[in-house]
This record gives structure tokens, sequence and C-alpha cells, in this order.
């Protein structure tokens, strides 16, 4: 990790970022928790404080006033404590639940809830004296340093003010009735509380974007280690070249399932081979169903003459159909004239074989192909 933190020049990547939280590293800032955990706490004690405080003052007073034999008698004090006890918990029960509340909610602010049991698997090399003197004298062991000593500093100014600010409320603690000096001591704490309470807010808004920025930048990669991972998430050249060739195989072999059902192939004679199929209810013009060079024009002519597809040789038009139309697409409006010239032919030949006509002329040398088609 410490490597990664002076070598890392890239951002961390998403899988990167995940791996770190199955790890258990996660963002977290610990005075973010304690500034939550005593500001609660601070404002529940004076709304609950006052209820709290009486119920533990009767608890107190009805502990005391024992006899003599009440006091002496062993299976009534089990009872007794039992009860005490029972009575004690009830009358704090808000101000725990307070503090419970708030040390579960503030992790949500940073980092979120991770459950993790890989961060309880034991690290053999955090035993490391070395490791863990070099932690101590880096430099991220300096900042955490001077981060505590400002924390001190701040913490110790804010009390300083407060004792100074109710320095005669403090001395007059002494001269009153025990029941009014209790009842003043106990709004003193609570101030006190509240103003350290808010001193730590002060610190952890301080503390969150550090800790923010720390993390992001101990998860940062080097350039070898994204292109890593990124040949780990899309797959090594040979298995992408795998996976590409399998595609192209059973691309070419629905392309051939829907050669016997074209209703013409142009060829080339020999190099290119494009199957057009025309459905006059269902389309506006003819529509490539299957196209192919060399070997696969050769298949492609193939499987139409065993499913007695007409095979028209028109190299001009064959040439324009393979490069300028893909397969599923229509033809352009530029070589309607000739694919028509073509399956009018086809149609004359068709008519005239079965009612026994003058078989129509080629129109080879009439077709129409633009030199831009």
């Amino acid at each position: 990790m410490a490597e990664q933190e002076h070598e890392g020049t890239e951002q961390s990547t998403a899988r990167r970022q995940e791996r770190a939280r199955e790890a258990g590293q996660v963002a977290r800032s610990r005075d973010l928790n304690a500034a939550a955990v005593m500001l609660l706490s601070a404002i529940a004690l004076k709304f609950v404080g006052p209820y709290s405080g009486a119920a533990l003052r009767a608890l107190l007073g009805g502990s005391l006033a024992l006899t003599r034999a009440q006091a002496l008698d062993e299976s009534r004090a089990l009872a007794g404590l039992s009860t005490a006890a029972g009575y004690g918990l009830l009358a704090c029960a808000p101000l725990f639940a307070v503090c419970l509340v708030a040390a579960l909610a503030a992790p949500l602010a940073v980092g979120g809830w991770n459950f993790t049991l890989k961060a309880l698997v034991p690290d053999l090399a955090r035993l490391n004296p070395v490791t863990g003197f070099g932690r101590m004298f880096s430099a991220r062991g300096a900042v955490e340093l001077l981060k505590a000593f400002l924390k001190f500093l701040l913490l110790a100014a804010v009390a300083a003010l407060f004792l100074r600010s109710h320095a005669a409320a403090i001395a007059a603690l002494s001269s009153g009735a025990p029941a009014a000096a209790l009842t003043q001591a106990a709004a003193l704490v609570g101030d006190a509380f509240l103003m350290l309470a808010g001193a730590m807010a002060v610190i952890a808004a301080a503390d969150v974007p550090w800790q923010l920025w720390q993390h992001a930048r101990r998860l940062r990669m080097t350039r070898a280690e994204v292109r890593e991972e990124m040949k780990e998430s899309e797959g090594a050249p040979e298995t992408k070249g795998r996976i590409r060739s399998i595609q192209r195989e059973l691309a070419r072999r629905r392309m051939m399932a829907e050669v016997p059902k074209a209703d013409v192939v142009v060829v080339n004679p020999t190099h290119y081979a494009v199957a057009l199929r025309y459905v006059e209810a269902r389309m506006r013009a003819p529509v490539v169903v299957a196209k192919g060079l060399d070997l696969i024009a050769a298949r492609i002519r193939a499987v139409a003459e065993e499913a007695r597809v007409p095979v028209f040789e028109a190299p001009p038009l064959a040439r324009a159909l393979y490069r300028h139309v893909e397969i599923g697409a229509e033809i352009p409006t530029s070589l309607y004239v000739a694919v028509a010239q073509v399956l009018t032919y086809l149609a004359q030949l068709r008519a005239a074989v079965r009612y026994g006509a003058v078989r129509p002329q080629l129109p080879m040398l009439d077709l129409e192909v633009p030199a831009d088609a």
C-alpha cells in the first residue's frame, strides 16, 4: 500500500475500489464518529438529562434508605441490586439509545456500512516491527501527530474559554444548597459537553475531506496496473479473438440460412456474391440477406444452387451491392433500376419456362449501375 501511494499516478478504477471495499478498506473519519456521538449526546442530555438525573437521584435515595436489618439481609441485597440495576439502565436508556444511533449513522456519511470478514484475517506483516516503525516515522505519521496536536489545542482552548466564562458560576456551587448546586452543576456539565461537541464538529468538518483524499490517494494505480486490470476485465487478446471468431461463425451460419429464402443471388461470377430478397407487400425495396467474398461467395452460390435460387452474373452490380449495402439493409435508390432489371428478367424467365414462351434476352449489356453506387 505504501508503495502504491508513491508510485500510483492514475485514478483508481471501479474494480479496484470494489476490491478495496471487499477487503475492508473504506474511507473513515474517527473524528466524524466522535463528533456525531458527542453532539447528539450533548443535545439529548439537554432535553433528557433532567429526567435521567431525577430518576437516578430517586434511585440513589431509595437505595440508601435501608434499615440495618435490610442492609444485613444477603438475599434481599442481591434482589435489591438487580432491581436498582434495572432502574438505572431504564433511566439512562434514552442517552444510550441516542449514542447507539449516532454511532451507527455517522459511518453512512463517509464510506457507508461495510460488512466483511477479510478485515479479521490475521496479517503477519502488521506485526513486523520494522514496518511499524516505518509507519510511525513516515510522512503520514507526522501528519497524524500534527492533527492530534491541533485537536488538543482546539479542545483545550474551548475548555479554557468555558472555564473562564463560567468561573463565577462554578465557584458559587460550593456555597449553594446541595439540590440547587447539583442542578446547576448538571447544567454546567451539559453546556461544557455541548461546546466540546461543537469543537469536535469543526474538527470533523476538516477531517472528512482529508480522509477522502487520503483514501483516494492510497488506491491510486500505476499505468501498468490499469492496463493489467483492463486486460483482466476485458479478457486476454487470444480470448477476445476466439470470441470474435465464434461470433463471426455464428453470424455466417445465420446468413447462410437466409440464402434459400432469397429471390436472386447476384455474382461476379467468382469473387463476389450477394443474395437479394424482395417481398412487395412488406418491403419498400429489395434487401440484402447475404453477401460474401471469394470462399464465402462460393459457399453462397453453392447453397443457392442447392436451394434452386436463381444465380445471376452481373459483375458491376455484384461489386456495387457488396461494397455499399450491409446485410439486412435495403439497396440504395441509385441501384433501383439495375436490380429492377434483374428481377424483371427473372420474372419473365419463369413465365417463359412455365408457358413455353420465348426466353427473354439477358439484360447484362443494358444494366445501369451508377459509378458512385
